[in-house]
């Protein structure tokens, strides 16, 4: 299944043969390389924003609070990326 940028890119002239040939590239990958490059790509974009930094600091310690209170449970990181790495 592809979405809606691929299924509707020859319509696009916009999109260069480059960018085709990579996606294609990238969809071959195994989930956990596909995830890194994700990760890679997001941050690429990543622009400071002091309010949206201020609202995760926020939830991060709401999330460390209801870890220390017992209303959550944290999930080794090997085991969640053995997951994603077959």
């Amino acid at each position: 299944m592809r979405g809606f940028w691929y299924n509707n890119a020859n319509k696009n002239k916009g999109v260069s043969a480059m960018t085709m040939l990579a996606t294609n590239e990238v969809l071959s990958l195994k989930p956990l390389d596909k995830i890194r490059l994700v990760d890679e790509l997001l941050l690429s974009l990543d622009m400071p924003n002091k309010e949206l930094d201020e609202i995760w600091a926020e939830e991060s310690e709401r999330r460390i609070d209801a870890y220390e209170v017992g209303r959550t449970q944290s999930h080794d990181v090997y085991e969640v990326l053995a997951k994603y790495n077959r």
